[in-house]
């Protein structure tokens, strides 16, 4: 390898500058998918899971921080492949007013721009964290509604189920729950949707920001919708019981509703807590999820 070389394969600030510069010209490019996903997620409380995204990225990049040492800028013709190829797919998604393909072909458009600097070992290296982009784009209401109702159902008859355990007078008709004689439907108390994806994206971060072998991973990605509802009926059961006894005389119930904006974010830790102690179950019990023991973790 010539001196020439050596340098040329070595990361240097620039590197970073002209990333975020290409990143920056590739948003630029593409202003109103980017404006319209933004505004989509600001304004759709069930598409807030877009904003844990950057979030997840920067974990997963930080966790594996140590893999810069062994790669190099090389490789940068997958950079422009992407973006044309994100470009390409972003215009058909315009013109044929297919949103999730405007909005897809943006985030690849970014991504290539970024590449196009970072080169092909940033990428393979650090799969994980480009995969999850994926989530930035706002889900189609197709998709939610398909999501939602069977959730929705799962979802009250296992809160109603809950509540007559602990002595609450509740009768339910659907996703119609009466408690004390008020009328709660569970789409108006909550329907869990944003739960899932961020439950989703919390087991995903967990699931690659730990070094847990490929079936444990495929396991806690698996079981994040059971996780969903788990964590949906400890969030909605207090939520119906405030819809049910606090309410104003209009039928709103205020408590209820910032109840019910607060405690889904909260669900998010309390689930990251569930599956940390689910792995330190399994590792009681001898059963090997890890690929290698960390220093925090030898006894």
């Amino acid at each position: 390898m010539t001196v020439l070389s050596a340098n040329l394969d070595r990361w240097k600030p620039w590197h970073l500058v002209a990333a975020v510069f290409m990143g920056v010209l590739g948003v630029l490019a593409t202003i109103g998918a980017w404006m319209d996903m933004y505004n989509i997620s600001a304004g759709d409380e069930e598409n807030s899971h877009v904003f844990l995204v950057p979030v997840v990225v920067a974990w997963l990049v930080w966790v594996r921080r140590a893999r810069f040492r062994y790669t190099r800028p090389v490789g940068l013709l997958i950079g422009p492949t992407i973006a044309a190829m994100g470009w390409a797919i972003s215009s058909f998604g315009f013109h044929q007013a297919v949103q999730s393909f405007w909005h897809g072909g943006a985030v690849l458009v970014v991504v290539g721009c970024v590449l196009s600097v970072l080169g092909r070992q940033v990428f393979f290296r650090f799969l994980p964290a480009f995969i999850v982009l994926v989530f930035i784009v706002p889900v189609p209401g197709r998709i939610r509604v398909q999501i939602a109702q069977p959730l929705q159902e799962k979802t009250s008859f296992i809160a109603a189920e809950v509540m007559e355990v602990v002595g609450a007078n509740v009768e339910r008709s659907g996703n119609l729950l009466t408690v004390n004689g008020a009328p709660v439907n569970i789409v108006e108390a909550c329907n869990g949707l944003r739960g899932v994806f961020g439950l989703f994206l919390i087991s995903y971060a967990f699931s690659f920001g730990l070094p847990l072998r490929n079936w444990v991973r495929i396991l806690v990605l698996l079981a994040s919708p059971l996780a969903a509802i788990f964590c949906n009926v400890i969030r909605i059961v207090p939520t119906i019981w405030i819809y049910g006894r606090f309410r104003d005389a209009d039928g709103t119930s205020p408590l209820g509703q910032s109840f019910h904006d607060y405690s889904g974010w909260v669900m998010l830790p309390v689930a990251f807590l569930i599956l940390l102690g689910i792995i330190r179950v399994l590792r009681w019990a001898m059963i090997p999820v890890m690929r290698y023991t960390l220093a925090s973790q030898a006894t």
